[in-house]
């Protein structure tokens, strides 16, 4: 495509040119199968499983915005993570970010060793601990940035400049960026995953998951673990991606700039401990943040200091929906200890960094001075606990 700025590349990338009718919007091909003329000549698509004209304008809408040669879209963010690294062999050995969702632990930790592919949790905001860590038979490096819900940055560039010296494959997980915020493949990554459900889709409505690439060969991988095992997007939720993908841009824009508005107030109050957002100065990932993104982003962390101030703070939110997820129109606060990061026993959740008295927050499109107000009168209601 025509090398638009992102504003305009995802408008037109959403409104292809259908030479048919005409149409503005993708056509919905609300098909299991194809019929073929007839023994020896087959249409391009055959069964929908392998491809469906929906799900592949909205596959190649998704390579594009990463600036990738071939996209792929899952019915999960989980299942384009698991076809991705279901890509690897028994005997493979992966470096994964020390902080991760709490899902992909669970693949990791419960699913894929028991097929003899092994991993090792490392921080990669450490370059010298990632060099010491790659093994013989390390394949790849799986990063998380920033990271769910510590908000830790890695350098992906530090990072995959040192893997590719070693053959290293880098997959990045660029679900709280998107790829309007953070284009890993351009700063050295090799594959590129999503929970799609999230930004992407933007309306707390479907679920979604994709992986992009350029590499022919990764390609090629990915697409036979799609097609073999078959946790495939339909059309309709392709369509919908697509559709929340076209405000993508002026979603994100709104959010972030609420994001580090409410994220600075929050760091100057006394009942708040620390707060996790790339997008402050005080952040210590800002620099790389800034070199690799277009900013902090949407989601950020903070911490109330016990389980107890978490509790009564929640109770007085007015705006706020309390939820797993993110990435919505409604601003989400989320309690990483016992939602995205359940599966952690105690003490992994406290080698993790992750407090009892920790907070997500997904901020949304309200208007920014309402949720300034009620986060504030939330807080004057655990003040008594702090004090």
């Amino acid at each position: 495509m025509t090398d638009f700025h992102d504003f305009t590349k995802i408008i037109k990338d959403t409104t292809p040119e259908d030479k048919q009718n005409g149409a503005l919007n993708t056509p919905i091909y609300m098909t299991s199968t194809f019929s073929q003329p007839d023994l020896e000549h087959f249409h391009r698509f055959d069964y929908a499983r392998s491809g469906n004209p929906t799900r592949e304008s909205a596959e190649q809408t998704i390579a594009d915005l990463e600036g990738a040669e071939y996209g792929y879209l899952f019915s999960t963010g989980m299942a384009a993570i698991s076809s991705v690294l279901l890509t690897f062999s028994a005997g493979d050995h992966i470096i994964v970010s020390k902080h991760v969702y709490g899902g992909t632990y669970r693949l990791f930790n419960d699913i894929l060793e028991r097929f003899d592919i092994s991993h090792d949790y490392v921080d990669l905001c450490d370059l010298k601990a990632f060099n010491r860590s790659i093994k013989e038979n390390t394949k790849a490096v799986y990063i998380e940035t920033p990271s769910n819900p510590t908000m830790d940055v890695t350098d992906i560039a530090a990072v995959a400049k040192i893997a590719h010296q070693y053959g290293l494959i880098v997959i990045a997980d660029n679900t709280f960026m998107s790829p309007y915020l953070q284009k890993p493949l351009s700063l050295g990554a090799d594959i590129v995953v999503h929970s799609a459900t999230k930004f992407l889709a933007g309306h707390s409505d479907l679920l979604a998951g994709a992986a992009a690439t350029s590499s022919k060969e990764l390609a090629d991988k990915i697409y036979f673990i799609q097609n073999a095992i078959g946790a495939t997007l339909g059309a309709f939720d392709s369509w919908l991606l697509l559709r929340g993908i076209k405000t993508l841009g002026v979603r994100l824009d709104r959010s972030s700039s609420s994001a580090l508005k409410l994220a600075g107030w929050l760091e100057k109050q006394p009942q708040v401990k620390k707060v996790y957002y790339p997008g402050l100065k005080s952040d210590p990932g800002h620099d790389i943040q800034k070199k690799q993104a277009k900013s902090g982003g949407a989601v950020f962390s903070f911490d109330l200091g016990s389980q107890q101030a978490v509790e009564k703070f929640v109770c007085n939110l007015k705006i706020p929906v309390f939820s797993v997820s993110l990435g919505g129109t409604e601003t989400i606060v989320s309690y990483p200890p016992k939602m995205s990061h359940a599966e952690l026993s105690q003490s992994d959740l406290q080698k993790d960094g992750i407090k009892l008295g920790m907070l997500r927050v997904s901020v949304g499109l309200e208007d920014q001075d309402d949720l300034l107000a009620d986060f504030k009168q939330a807080l004057e209601q655990i003040k008594n606990l702090t004090d």
